[in-house]
């Protein structure tokens, strides 16, 4: 198995530039998340090291190979696709097999490789089915297992969770995570869910405009954000986000009713600040009068209790327990100040002091 090196990679369509000068190492046997909105370049850079879209400029090393200007089929990868690409004529047990037969290997070491990973991935039951006969789900257990009997150094997952429904979904996370925990193999994924992220990642790659905008571990990204758009992204519900002004060494939130002292150095007396909490950080006093509840949604063990504040921004609180707040009912809030995060309200950059 092998790592995955960028330098300063980029790509341009004609005059237009959709990956910025990107810069990652991703370690032997991580797994990595690149994740962001539609547009944002991930799907892109997935192809680029999978060489299905050509790198303009910069290098790319799998292990020790540069591999910047390698055929795709040389560069020891496998890709899984949002689409599962089975061939419908063919049972699972031929699917998996066709590459390495079509590749020459013999009859014996095609057995044995689909063996391992029908073993992997528990399709025991199903290799002499058609992709017909089969849910979403183990369609694309089928898909994966064709990457697992190439060997690869490189595994890439394109979305590959897309098609299937919420129950499935959660199944195939697991069943993903499991393979990664068995077979220890690098694993690149592209998806535009966070909580897909948070759930396999070892490093989350959050990206903007075909530019990095933070990497690091799942739960550093969602505890420590460098800016507003990373606060923002990771995390379900969002963070809440407020306008502020810096004084006195403390905020003034006007969109929470309140004044928070000592959370931010005189240096930045007067400036613009947006105020960050994230739901779970919140409670609601029900004899306070600053918020007045639009909406609860209920999901059970928890719900989220809609506010609409004095100045008209929105904010989401979370609830636990048995009791819930009603819609309609006029509250307080109240946040540990050193739950808040500030970010400077023109550059969105994260302000630490």
């Amino acid at each position: 198995m092998s790592g995955v090196t960028l330098n300063n990679v980029i790509k341009r369509y004609g005059d237009v530039q959709v990956i910025h000068g990107i810069d990652l190492d991703i370690k032997d046997g991580e797994f990595c998340v690149f994740v962001g909105p539609s547009g944002c370049g991930k799907s892109t850079l997935l192809r680029m090291v999978a060489g299905l879209e050509d790198t303009t400029e910069g290098s790319m090393h799998i292990g020790d190979r540069e591999v910047t200007r390698m055929d795709p089929s040389q560069r020891g990868v496998a890709m899984v696709f949002q689409t599962y690409a089975l061939y419908p004529h063919m049972t699972v047990k031929d699917n998996m097999g066709f590459g390495l037969k079509m590749n020459g290997h013999p009859k014996a070491v095609i057995e044995e490789k689909v063996a391992e990973a029908t073993r992997i991935l528990k399709l025991e039951p199903y290799l002499d089915r058609k992709p017909a006969a089969l849910s979403g789900g183990q369609r694309q257990r089928v898909s994966i297992g064709r990457a697992i009997v190439r060997g690869p150094e490189v595994f890439l997952f394109d979305e590959p969770l897309s098609n299937l429904d919420a129950e499935l979904r959660v199944e195939m996370r697991v069943e993903i995570a499991r393979l990664h925990k068995e077979i220890g193999a690098t694993m690149i994924y592209v998806t535009h869910d966070q909580v897909e992220a948070m759930t396999l990642a070892d490093k989350i790659v959050v990206l903007r405009l075909g530019i990095i905008e933070q990497v690091g571990a799942p739960m550093d990204l969602y505890r420590d954000p460098d800016n507003k758009f990373v606060a923002g992204f990771i995390g379900s519900p969002a963070m809440n986000f407020v306008n502020g002004t810096a004084t006195g060494g403390g905020v003034e939130a006007p969109g929470l009713g309140k004044r928070f002292d000592g959370i931010v150095s005189t240096a930045h007396e007067g400036k613009a600040v947006t105020v960050g909490a994230r739901p779970e950080h919140i409670t609601l006093d029900p004899n306070g009068d600053t918020h007045t509840v639009e909406m609860t949604e209920s999901l059970g063990g928890v719900s989220f209790a809609y506010l609409s504040g004095p100045t008209g921004e929105r904010i989401v609180v979370e609830e636990r327990g048995d009791i819930r707040t009603a819609s309609g009912v006029t509250v307080g809030v109240n946040i540990e100040p050193n739950r808040i995060l500030l970010f400077d309200a023109e550059t969105e950059q994260r302000i630490r002091s």
